[in-house]
């Protein structure tokens, strides 16, 4: 009879393995994902954008499909280091760079193969639309994304992490709203334009304009969807408080706010 899914694996090391398995997909989902720019008040309509992106009535309302994600891994970011600290987010911060480096290796490759001649014939029209074309052309575009957004994920993570500890160790166990938020504010401000900068103004047609657009909707957008997302950080912590057993659970979190290693 074989062994149930971490059948093996103690509950501290079963919390550990799903929180990172939420982070990495969110992350590598969003950085494929993120070289569409998509007109928000044309998705939601005028008064979601205005909601979410309160500036982009002077600023436009566009904004990278990927950052839909990125409130996810904030906040699944906030509880590894709740409960697992510095190492931790560390630890799989810098597997989800090797695995997204790993990832856009491997599309890059897909677009340099030849295309089957039927398949190309097959979904060719009128217009002279040929799928392989686009194929190359979209995929290609987030490749350079890759070269900005590996650099500015570590550095936002590292950052993250830093401030979150910082605030930590001055609230204590009280204002987990602060440390989250707080710890977003600062790191995404550098994310938000780095990755555009480098993808679409040094390898691509993008103006600085567009750039700093673009980049502050970004920035906006991730701030208040995760200051909008803090009912889901307590319920995190609630639930997971549930799942150790409170006593538990505090002294995991005490020890990662005190930088003594948690053994996994």
């Amino acid at each position: 009879m074989n062994p149930p899914v971490f059948g093996h694996f103690s509950k501290k090391q079963k919390l550990y393995l799903v929180l990172c398995g939420i982070f990495l997909t969110n992350a590598l989902v969003a950085e494929i994902i993120g070289a569409k720019i998509f007109d928000v008040a044309g998705t939601l309509g005028p008064t979601a954008a205005s909601l979410l992106m309160p500036f982009g009535g002077k600023f436009g309302y566009s904004l990278s499909a990927g950052a839909l994600l990125w409130p996810v891994v904030f906040i699944t970011s906030d509880v590894i280091n709740e409960y697992f600290g510095r190492p931790g987010v560390k630890r799989i911060s810098y597997l989800t760079a090797v695995f997204i480096a790993y990832s856009f290796f491997i599309i890059y490759a897909a677009t340099q193969m030849a295309p089957a001649q039927f398949w190309v014939d097959l979904y060719t029209d009128s217009s002279g639309f040929n799928i392989d074309v686009a194929f190359g052309k979209i995929f290609r575009q987030g490749l350079g994304i890759i070269l900005g957004s590996i650099t500015a994920f570590l550095v936002a993570q590292l950052l993250d992490v830093t401030v979150f500890q910082y605030l930590r160790r001055r609230t204590g166990s009280r204002m987990i709203w602060l440390r989250a938020t707080g710890s977003t504010l600062v790191s995404q401000l550098i994310d938000s334009y780095v990755v555009l900068f480098v993808a679409f103004k040094i390898f691509g047609p993008w103006t600085m304009e567009q750039v700093l657009t673009v980049g502050f909707n970004n920035y906006t957008y991730k701030f208040i969807v995760a200051v909008l997302l803090t009912p889901v950080l307590y319920l995190a912590h609630a639930l997971i408080d549930r799942y150790l057993g409170k006593e538990h659970a505090h002294q995991l979190a005490s020890d990662a706010a005190e930088g003594i290693p948690t053994a996994l």
